[in-house]
């Protein structure tokens, strides 16, 4: 009697085997589970036994045990789905290893790579042989999904289902690969959460004195609708300095505790604000419950270059986001769900039945801001997911929103009345017309405190070059975080302690920068660029508004191009609007910006239409969708700590800890800058690819990295 053969999914060095039958059956039940999130659990189970079939073919099995060629072993399981009418698993199925497909045409040839090519070159018998799978198991029927009647939820249907096919499949694997089960971290449940932070704003009641009773008051309204409140598209507009990261944070973590959420998702535009915003969560919450995830932020193995158990974890978290806080970047939230690739989709899933706050909400990438609004509509609509606009400066996505799902509520969750909103009225707007640079740094020199904030990291050396005697300060990307947060430090004792203090700053001091002084200059912008300037005077409310200007001026160069738009929308709106600072003149602003940038402006690779026209353009979409346009690359400045540093990363040494102190000392620069630093020699190549500087002359102690070089002296902004 002839004995059954044995079909493997994998083999490990050390002889340990897995059948392909036991990873498809333990993938399928994961996968269900996952999927089970937002109404598709049998739509998970099938993709995840269809999704290996290919192994049950003779040639994997050489592949495997006898290190023969490569086989494609997912467009056997991907047609299997197909033939049975279920294109969303098919898809899932067909990109678990190589990433989402294209879908093509019907009329493509079994050597495309699209996705029909593929069924294609299955339909022509062009696979190995895999038809034994028939003989250990049947693949289960199951529904379509509701709600997905086009291109556009269909795609969006097709990555999240996608997403729980890759985490299953990757967690079983590397838990046989490993002889041991993926370790979930020591992470709170939501109940426990919410108890820390009763326990951490405990201390802020009875509020003392009248800022801080309409923080509180505002802090207690947000967690009374948290409490009440099912999952939807809401607004949180809070004026400057009224506390809505933890407000926004506790209608979150109340909304979770109320509705069964499974996590809290923060979405920060700024990587430079993102580790404070996460410090302030992890003092609230503990270590364990916090994921900081972002570019500055490595999943690398442990610093003697050997996998540890907290490096695993660590690891995982960033792939799959299953801890109950995640803290990360617009940048990437909305690439990881418009990507094709399994590592960057893995996490998509747990965005199902999440709280997600998008803070700074105005900060939404124009260039991509249909692709983006449409994105979380169909989490909220579709995904059991609940999504806060959370801003001072409210962007006008009402009439977007409603293009795109118009039952959704858009409800406001702190609305204020007019006086409650000028309780932090705190400042007085002045516009002082055209100023040139040497009348500028004249006045600034005759104030003892005072920040005046500019367009261009040349323009700020360029004014502060002009100050003179104690008390003046620089502040730009040019400067690695390590160097700004001691001027940061150093800014906010001599503001405590009346002694001169005169900041010249970029933009990156408006968002989430906590300083307080009595006057505050800007160069004109956008009118949210303008407002956020002004966050930082009075911040308080220590002194009268009317003490507490705030001097809006032009300066004698042309703006950088990418802010002329919105300067017109604010000059149009300053012309309009005697209170600049009002809902009405904000509303008005954003209004006209989105209607002087024009409907094209608002999707500028035409992913939008591209979703709509094409089958399922997974990686075309991904190819196009970049909200960063200019990329910048990381230098180590070996200075101070970070000498130390620079050299044991140059000695070979590695790990998710050396990076994390390194990135205290890293200036991202773009492109052009690079090339000319890398022309005069500037910058070593180290072993692991990054980048130091080597000459660090070019680094200065008051304003960061030069931005000419001998070799030609080029020029940026």
């Amino acid at each position: 009697m002839n004995q059954k053969r044995i079909y493997l999914a994998h083999r490990t060095e050390d002889g340990r085997s897995q059948t392909v039958l036991a990873h498809l059956e333990e993938t399928a039940r994961r996968s269900a589970a996952f999927a089970a999130d937002f109404g598709a659990e049998a739509q998970g189970r099938l993709a995840g036994l269809a999704h290996d079939l290919g192994k049950y073919s003779d040639a994997f099995q050489r592949r495997l045990l006898e290190n023969g060629p490569r086989v494609d072993h997912a467009t056997a399981g991907a047609y299997e789905c197909l033939r049975r009418n279920q294109p969303f698993a098919a898809f899932a199925v067909a990109g678990h290893h190589g990433g989402l497909p294209d879908g093509g045409g019907r009329g493509d040839g079994p050597d495309s790579a699209t996705f029909f090519g593929r069924m294609e070159r299955a339909q022509q018998g062009r696979l190995a042989d895999y038809a034994v799978w028939q003989d250990e198991l049947t693949l289960p029927g199951a529904a379509l999904p509701d709600g997905v009647a086009d291109n556009l939820s269909g795609m969006f249907f097709t990555r999240m289902l996608f997403s729980c096919l890759v985490d299953a499949d990757y967690t079983d694997t590397s838990a046989f690969m490993s002889g041991r089960a993926p370790d979930g971290g020591r992470a709170d449940c939501m109940d426990a959460l919410w108890a820390r932070l009763q326990a951490h704003i405990s201390g802020w009641f009875p509020p003392k004195g009248a800022l801080n009773a309409h923080r509180c008051a505002i802090l207690e309204q947000c967690i009374r609708e948290g409490q009440r409140r099912a999952p939807d598209l809401y607004t949180l507009t809070v004026p400057t300095g009224g506390g809505k990261t933890v407000a926004s944070l506790a209608f979150a973590l109340a909304q979770a505790k109320a509705q069964g959420l499974k996590r809290v998702i923060y979405v920060i535009p700024y990587t430079s604000i993102i580790e404070q915003t996460a410090k302030v969560f992890r003092d609230i919450l503990g270590d364990e419950n916090v994921l900081e995830h972002h570019s500055n932020v490595l999943s690398d193995t442990a610093a003697d270059g050997e996998s540890s158990a907290e490096s695993e974890r660590f690891t995982r978290a960033t792939e799959t986001w299953d801890v109950p806080v995640v803290v990360t970047t617009a940048v990437q939230f909305f690439e990881s769900l418009f990507s094709c690739r399994p590592a960057q989709c893995r996490k998509l899933h747990n965005l199902a039945r999440s709280a997600i706050i998008f803070d700074e909400a105005q900060m939404l990438p124009l260039p991509y801001l249909r692709p983006c609004v449409w994105a979380v509509c169909q989490l909220v609509r579709r995904f059991g997911a609940s999504a806060v606009l959370c801003t001072a400066t409210q962007p006008a996505l009402g009439p977007l929103i409603r293009a795109f799902a118009p039952e959704l509520s858009q409800d406001e969750l702190c609305p204020m009345a007019p006086q409650e909103w000028d309780a932090f009225r705190r400042v007085a707007f002045r516009r002082a017309g055209k100023v040139r640079w040497d009348e500028l740094a004249a006045q600034l020199q005759s104030r003892d405190q005072v920040l005046c904030v500019v367009n261009a990291r040349r323009t700020a050396q360029t004014l502060y070059q002009k100050l003179a005697g104690e008390g003046n300060f620089h502040l730009s990307t040019l400067m690695c975080p390590a160097h700004r947060q001691a001027v940061l430090d150093e800014v906010r004792r001599r503001l405590a302690q009346g002694l001169p203090c005169r900041v010249v700053s970029t933009s990156l001091i408006e968002a989430g920068v906590d300083v307080d002084f009595p006057a505050v200059y800007r160069e004109e912008a956008g009118l949210d660029s303008l407002l956020q300037a002004a966050g930082r005077c009075n911040r308080e409310g220590r002194r009268a508004a009317e003490d507490s200007e705030v001097v809006l001026f032009q300066g004698e160069d042309r703006p950088p191009r990418l802010f002329e738009t919105a300067i017109g929308a604010g000059r149009m709106v300053l012309d309009r609007f005697a209170d600049i600072a009002s809902r009405e003149a904000v509303h008005a602003y954003f209004s006209a910006l989105l209607d002087l940038k024009g409907e094209e402006a608002q999707d500028v690779q035409g992913i939008m239409s591209l979703m709509q026209t094409e089958f399922f353009p997974f990686r075309t979409v991904a190819e196009r969708f970049h909200l960063i346009d200019s990329p910048t690359r990381t230098v180590y400045v070996p200075l101070g700590e970070g000498k130390a540093l620079v050299e044991r990363l140059r000695n070979g040494e590695g790990g998710r800890a050396l990076y994390r102190q390194l990135g205290q000392y890293g200036v991202s620069v773009y492109q052009q800058h690079f090339e000319a630093l890398d022309r005069a020699g500037a910058v070593l190549r180290l072993e692991d690819g990054s980048f130091a500087l080597a000459d660090v002359k070019l680094y200065s102690g008051e304003t960061g990295l030069a931005m000419d070089v001998e070799s030609g002296g080029v020029q940026f902004i």
